[in-house]
């Protein structure tokens, strides 16, 4: 009997048991679409490149011995929105010195001349950079992300490398060891420098971290897509899903759906959407709940055009963040963002037990929104509205990440960052006057493409 049991589950087993010949069907076709992918991101990036060279007479390099200031984005496209937020205050900054962008990507740099209002230099291989550095009396080098490439412009001893980020909040990225491999980082306040403290072991904050605000918060306007009327304005910008547990910070397959819903059968409110940009490219579910509410807004807007919710996907950050009465925001930057303006701010809470959520600051304050509360998100923002006590600890957390908000405060200060880095380059560079000239080129270094076609 027990053999007879043995034998049919054995035979059960081999029932249910891919077949060699499916697991190899399997595999030549996961090995197809992955080529597929490579195949037209290489004619993608060979299509760049093409428009690039047609363009480049168009955008000459900087006139040798004219930039002092320089923001290195090694990135491709995909995290230009990185770039952009530092548009307004790098215009601001160039009425006092010299800036340009350094672009590594043809993507990236296609967009930067269209958009961006300092110049951009195209220097796609290791010798044009070195030569690009050669030519220009350069005091600073701007980073405003961790990208691996970074190392390459390291290489140079002459400059400040500075660290100022593509936003501030809680998230693990904001206290990663690599703040260590900058001379300075420009950071937004208190905040920020105890969680430095915290986080680094050995980190000198008192020299290494300069507090400035957010200057970005000085120019956030635009020109609204919709006519201001008596509605309530709700702003929802989550993040995207994250590639690894510790970083899911994302909502919009959790929260997202329900809490769309309820906006938009309301008669007395707007949505304004702007989901990240990477939303959906790590997990399906979560790129087809942005889907779907994308397609509820334009129904919703069909049904009735008077309504005029909104799913933003612009280039322009700043107005959204001003114009909502109460902004729902994943863990991310973007509740700093609006932290920064002082009003309502309701923050997601992550389904994901594994998301790293630093509530010694501002998160563990906060107006949290769980996932089965989504549903009920119009008397939440109520709440948060009017209720004094929810107000006053708003104002609290405000200033304490971002000290001054007083409109052009934090533009003062970053400016004074700037001139103070600028004066100490100038104090080592007299200390420095008789040094013999050197060559800090990397003769193992390739001068191929620096960028991977496969991103592209």
């Amino acid at each position: 009997m027990d053999q007879h049991r043995l034998d049919n589950g054995a035979a059960g087993e081999a029932l249910y048991r891919p077949s060699d010949d499916l697991i190899v069907t399997m595999a030549l076709l996961k090995d197809f679409i992955t080529a597929r992918k490579v195949a037209r991101s290489m004619l993608r990036s060979r299509r760049n490149r093409r428009r690039v060279a047609n363009l480049m007479a168009e955008h000459p390099l900087p006139v040798p011995g004219s930039v002092s200031i320089a923001v290195y984005f090694a990135d491709t496209k995909v995290n230009l929105y990185q770039m952009r937020q530092w548009y307004a205050p790098l215009a601001e900054l160039s009425k006092s010195f010299p800036v340009a962008i350094i672009s590594r990507s043809p993507s990236s740099v296609l967009a930067l001349w269209d958009e961006a209002p300092v110049p951009t230099a195209y220097l796609r291989r290791v010798s044009e950079l070195e030569q690009f550095v050669a030519e220009q009396p350069l005091k600073i080098i701007f980073y405003v992300n961790q990208n691996a490439k970074n190392f390459q412009m390291f290489r140079y001893g002459h400059m400040w490398h500075v660290f100022i980020n593509h936003g501030e909040s809680d998230k693990m990225y904001m206290t990663t060891n690599q703040f260590k491999a900058y001379d300075f980082s420009l950071v937004a306040g208190d905040a920020a420098l105890d969680r430095l403290s915290y986080k680094l072991w050995d980190f000198d904050v008192t020299k290494k971290a300069i507090p400035i605000g957010r200057p970005q918060a000085d120019h956030f306007a635009g020109e609204l897509p919709y006519t201001p009327d008596d509605r309530t304005v709700v702003l929802y910008a989550p993040t995207w899903e994250g590639d690894r547990d510790a970083a899911a910070y994302g909502s919009v397959a959790s929260h997202g759906v329900a809490l769309t819903n309820a906006v938009l059968a309301s008669d007395k409110h707007r949505l304004i959407y702007r989901p990240h940009p990477r939303s959906g490219v790590v997990d399906p579910e979560y790129k087809r709940a942005n889907i779907a509410i994308i397609a509820a807004i334009a129904e919703a807007n069909e049904t009735d055009p008077s309504v005029q919710h909104i799913y933003d996907d612009g280039k322009e950050m700043g107005w959204q963040l001003v114009a909502a009465d109460v902004a729902i925001t994943d863990v991310s930057a973007m509740v700093y963002d609006r932290l920064a303006t002082g009003k309502p701010l309701i923050v997601t809470r992550p389904l994901s037990e594994q998301a790293d959520i630093d509530e010694g600051g501002y998160l563990g304050a906060c107006e949290w929104l769980l996932a089965d509360q989504a549903g009920d998100i119009l008397s939440i923002a109520e709440r948060v509205q009017f209720d004094t006590e929810a107000k006053e600890r708003l104002g609290y957390w405000a200033e304490r990440h971002f000290g001054d908000t007083t409109p052009g405060a934090a533009t003062a200060r970053f400016h004074e960052a700037v001139e103070s880095l600028v004066a100490l380059w100038h104090r080592h560079a007299q200390l420095h006057i008789g040094d013999r000239p050197s060559s800090e080129a990397d003769p193992f270094e390739d001068d191929d493409d620096d960028e991977s076609p496969s991103v592209e």
